[in-house]
């Protein structure tokens, strides 16, 4: 089982804790991370983009010039593609960009990344982390005493508002629960701060 130091708020080692190697010590499966991170980000799309056709672009009833006897092209209305500010051929419109994948595919890119962050000391384990009251300097205070000067993700066994509204107005800093866990969030910010209650409700949940 790999070990890792348990640090206070103030940067400090308090002790050291093992995890669970099914969670924290598994060969990262790259593709399946890649499988999830993709899946996500489709999901994110709104899907709201729509051009006109030539039946939804105004004007164009009237054939601009009789069939034959010009020397020019047959034309049957100037809104058809080929004309300036005609219809769009093939276009997009509204659509929905989601799919499913396997729970345990989910699971296994979750757990992928969590391995990764221990082999790569991108994982920051506190004994606990509570404010008094919402402040993004305490929160800022704690960051600097870990020594956290890059993106971070801090995670969260439950809501903790306190936690949350200090960290959303700092730069490169997000909160989320392990209910609200996703891959893509994982894999984007280098840091990953948790507590221990925060390593046991993983525990639980990907065991």
């Amino acid at each position: 089982m790999p070990k890792i130091d348990v640090l206070s708020m103030d940067g400090k080692k308090v002790k050291e804790i093992e995890l669970n190697d099914n969670i924290f010590g598994i060969e990262p499966n790259e593709n399946v991370v890649h499988t999830a991170v993709v899946n996500y980000l489709a999901n994110q799309r709104q899907g709201t983009q729509s051009t006109q056709t030539r039946a939804e672009v105004s004007g164009g009833g009237r054939k601009p010039w009789r069939q034959k006897g010009t020397g020019r092209a047959r034309q049957g209305s100037i809104r058809a593609p080929q004309w300036i500010n005609g219809g769009v051929a093939l276009g997009p419109k509204p659509r929905s960009y989601k799919y499913k994948i396997n729970k345990k595919e989910k699971r296994l890119a979750i757990k992928s990344i969590l391995s990764s962050k221990v082999t790569g000391n991108e994982l920051v384990v506190l004994d606990k982390l509570q404010l008094k009251e919402t402040k993004t300097a305490e929160m800022v205070k704690v960051l600097n005493n870990l020594k956290v000067t890059e993106k971070a993700l801090v995670l969260l066994p439950a809501n903790d508002l306190n936690v949350q509204r200090s960290a959303r107005n700092i730069k490169g800093i997000k909160s989320l629960t392990v209910d609200t866990i996703n891959a893509y969030d994982l894999v984007k910010y280098n840091k990953l701060i948790v507590t221990e209650d925060t390593v046991k409700k993983l525990e639980e949940v990907y065991a």
